[in-house]
């Protein structure tokens, strides 16, 4: 089917042709959409699938008799084929929150987005699926067993395969029928939107509107929260991300009562299977269909699975242990290792100057220790450094060095943190005193532990003044 369709659906629509057609790029869909402009701008769409366009039609005209934000269907060809909508404009939420997610920081703008997005969420889950026939659906009704082994199996046969990694297929399929059945465990009688992400959310007048909500269907409400939160390419930190959840639970619960225990414990769940199903896509878009978006946002992916997979999942044992296996392929490892935090603890002298930065990045926290008492005045500990016995009881007696770097672990910890999350690759921690010896070695040795400890980070600690370096052992 060409775009003459289109013109005449326009054209009877209007009554005028349009002056201009302009193909809009193709997404993950065959479907092929149109900005048809003239008296009037429409958006015109062709389908591959009768089916899969019934479902669309039908749920499109349901959702605006619910008073739903979705695009409103104007006319459809006498085959139902082509349709002409209402044009909501270029302005996806995926762009409006680009600067967000580059740097990992979201604006107040794009946090007001972002809330007003995912408030609107439970809306379209309970509103949407009071009244709706759901066997209109396509391609199944329901989220059901057999769909999700379909997308489980579609991870190991378009993604785990092309790796070339060895598994135990049997075992493998153990633990999906397990994933299967934990899946379905709280199902409810509401609308699954499958695809509930930010480049499916248009933003007009500063409200969201929703698009491609074709493949919907009856199921759990954790899905589309899992699909939007944990949206491989949108970046969003686990601090924006739990800000957004508790937004969610606000708007949940005006229509369920919610146990926050057990929606965590089972949202963790849906974010495993949605990650999983989300590689299945790269790997046949990108690695079959040679399109590299996709090739392009697998990273992203790994960077999620690599974060859930910190809490194993013990309730799938082999699973667990062959994903563990997967992120650290050299293959994906190599990326991650290049945007990986790298820590540089130093002790100095301030007599010799405040150490550079040879990140080039100007610099990091640079902490004063002179106000501690210092041994250094006493003849018995003027051959010690920060790192002997003696040097260490004589500070830690006297109490100050406890208490003093309690608040710079405090303070050190809040960056750790928020570098991570913002994919920066290095940090820089001083610790000076007078001749760089006792307080300061004794400071950034403690430091350095304590990172290396509690974050899964590099470690890179150095005693300027003792010609001391050391590379702390990342955490496996």
């Amino acid at each position: 089917m060409n775009k003459e369709v289109l013109i005449k659906l326009y054209t009877d629509f209007v009554g005028k042709e349009p002056t201009e057609i302009i193909e809009l790029p193709a997404s993950g869909s065959n479907r092929r959409y149109f900005r048809l402009l003239g008296k009037q701008p429409i958006i015109g769409a062709i389908g591959t699938c009768k089916e899969e366009n019934e479902a669309f039609l039908y749920m499109d005209e349901h959702f605006h008799r619910k008073g739903l934000p979705v695009p409103k269907v104007y006319a459809i060809s006498e085959d139902r084929m082509a349709y002409i909508q209402e044009d909501l404009g270029d302005l996806a939420l995926f762009k409006a929150i680009e600067k967000g997610r580059l740097t990992r920081v979201f604006g107040e703008d794009e946090m007001h987005l972002l809330v007003k997005t995912v408030r609107m969420l439970p809306r379209i889950q309970f509103e949407g699926a009071k009244g709706m026939d759901f066997s209109m659906c396509y391609p199944v009704p329901e989220l059901d067993k057999r769909s999700i082994l379909w997308d489980l199996n579609y991870f190991k046969y378009c993604f785990l395969k092309a790796t070339g990694m060895e598994f135990s297929e049997t075992r493998l399929e153990d633990d999906f029928e397990r994933i299967a059945d934990a899946l379905l465990k709280n199902n409810s009688e509401t609308f699954l939107y499958r695809d509930f992400q930010s480049r499916n959310v248009m933003i007009k007048d500063d409200e969201p509107y929703f698009i491609d909500f074709q493949g919907g269907r009856k199921g759990p409400f954790y899905y589309d929260v899992a699909s939007f939160l944990w949206q491989a390419k949108a970046n969003i930190p686990d601090s924006t991300r739990q800000e957004l959840l508790k937004e969610y639970l606000d708007a949940l619960r005006q229509y369920i009562e919610i146990d926050e225990n057990e929606f965590y414990s089972q949202l963790r769940i849906f974010v495993l299977f949605r990650t999983l199903q989300v590689l299945g896509a790269y790997g046949f878009r990108g690695y079959f269909e040679k399109k590299p978006y996709f090739i392009q946002s697998v990273p992203f992916a790994l960077d999620n699975l690599r974060a859930l997979l910190e809490t194993p999942f013990e309730e799938f044992p082999y699973l667990n242990a062959m994903l563990n296996e997967l992120i650290n392929l050299k293959q994906f490892t190599s990326d991650s290792q290049q945007r990986a935090l790298t820590v540089k603890v130093m002790s100095f002298s301030y007599k010799k100057g405040i150490p550079s930065d040879p990140s080039g990045n100007g610099g990091g926290f640079v902490f004063d220790c002179r106000a501690i008492n210092n041994p250094g005045k006493y003849d018995r500990y003027k051959p010690f450094t920060g790192l002997d016995d003696c040097v260490i009881k004589y500070l830690e007696d006297d109490g100050g060095v406890t208490d003093f770097l309690s608040h710079a672990y405090e303070l050190v910890d809040s960056s750790v943190k928020r570098y991570i999350e913002r994919g920066f690759t290095n940090l820089m921690v001083c610790f000076g005193c007078t001749g760089g010896r006792h307080r300061s070695v004794y400071c950034a040795q403690h430091m350095a532990e304590h990172i290396n400890k509690k974050w899964n980070v590099k470690v890179e600690l150095v005693h300027r003044e003792q010609n001391i370096e050391e590379h702390l052992r990342v955490k496996s």
